[in-house]
């Protein structure tokens, strides 16, 4: 890959290699002239609705509130120090999605979505860390950061936010326009708006091990064969009837260590769980479907592209889509790996899909996770 804007001038793997859960980068002018996606009050129209997450958070007389959404009623834009926060904005704006797939040299599995958060003078959500890496990215206005690498960790008490007690800013850059800041996970910050902003946050996802753990041993429940009913034919009277017989435990021990899986259980559980849409995202089916002719007549003219809302993963032989999994072949394999890479499909490379894609493709379409171009 070559070098880019976006990363100050370094190709994706040397920023990998020196940046990526390191340290810091300032890049002036990674998108020189950028400008806002969203108008104000298209950000507010999408905070007020009920599937979309969002926060508001004001700050006064040295109180901090946090309200959830849907925001129905924001604060004057006159008043200072209060922030909206809207979560996955890529999810309902395709330009939002475009600027989201520039960070794509990290895999679509880490790749998590598009926050933009909209401040007044002097706005902010206090010093804090994230558990993740962060792309900030400024829209609008300025806003300075001040960031540490500091080790003491300790939250202040009582407080809605996850707000640092003792933050001791090391640095300090004011953004403008076209200029972001990445910082690795755990590395303490402050954004403070000067005057209106707005500032576009790219996130990782992060997966829990304990979630993943639990996740994967219900996933394991349904493959899991252990024939036989558990006997002692040569059980000896019992000194201590409350005591669980030794020769039971060992038994019931060596039948549990047969259950076993390898790199393909796996894969199909991680694909499965990271392609599984959110609790708030929900598909909405074409109101009048074609009928299946007329849709790939459409489709071979203009070809189809995945839903905004759709994550679309491979390993192997195995596709996930939303959550879903199944086995390919070689031809199928390569043009659904096409689809989840480019997120869309011409009309050449459906016509040489096998049935068996096609009638997936038109199944996605009428579900909502797929649509013509």
């Amino acid at each position: 890959m070559q070098k880019t804007p976006l990363l100050g001038g370094l190709t994706p793997a040397q920023f990998l290699r020196d940046y990526w859960q390191k340290k810091p980068l300032l890049i002036r002018q990674a998108i020189p002239g950028f400008k806002p996606l969203l108008k104000f009050e298209q950000l507010a129209a999408l905070a007020r609705a009920n599937h979309v997450e969002s926060r508001l958070i004001t700050h006064a007389d040295g109180s901090w509130n946090l309200q959830h959404g849907p925001l129905s009623d924001l604060p004057a834009r006159e008043q200072r120090e209060w922030t909206m926060l809207v979560q996955g904005v890529n999810l309902y704006d395709e330009r939002a999605d475009a600027l989201l797939r520039q960070f794509r040299f990290v895999p679509d599995a880490r790749l998590d979505d598009l926050m933009i958060s909209y401040a007044t003078d002097g706005g902010g959500v206090g010093p804090h860390m994230d558990s993740y890496d962060v792309f900030l990215l400024q829209a609008q206005g300025t806003r300075r950061w001040r960031i540490s690498a500091q080790e003491d960790r300790e939250l202040v008490d009582g407080l809605p936010l996850k707000i640092l007690a003792n933050f001791e800013p090391e640095d300090e850059y004011v953004l403008e326009p076209g200029d972001m800041l990445y910082l690795p996970p755990q590395y303490c910050h402050d954004g403070i708006a000067e005057g209106e902003c707005m500032t576009y946050s790219i996130g990782f996802r992060v997966p829990n091990f304990q979630e993943m753990g639990e996740g994967f041993l219900q996933f394991m429940a349904d493959s899991i064969e252990l024939p036989g009913l558990y006997a002692d034919p040569a059980l000896k009277p019992a000194d201590k009837p409350a005591e669980i017989p030794r020769d039971m435990l060992a038994t019931v021990a060596d039948q549990l260590n047969k259950i076993c899986w390898d790199e393909d259980d796996v894969a199909i559980f991680l694909g499965e769980y990271l392609s599984e849409p959110k609790h708030n995202v929900f598909f909405t089916a074409p109101a009048k479907p074609l009928p299946q002719g007329r849709f790939f007549e459409s489709a071979a003219k203009r070809g189809v592209k995945l839903s905004l809302k759709t994550l679309m993963l491979y390993r192997g032989k195995h596709v996930f889509i939303n959550g879903e999994s199944f086995e390919t072949g070689r031809a199928d394999k390569a043009v659904l790996a096409q689809l989840a890479n480019d997120r869309k499909l011409d009309g050449e490379a459906l016509a040489v899909a096998t049935e068996d894609v096609r009638e997936a493709i038109y199944t996605w379409y009428h579900d909502g996770w797929l649509e013509l171009a």
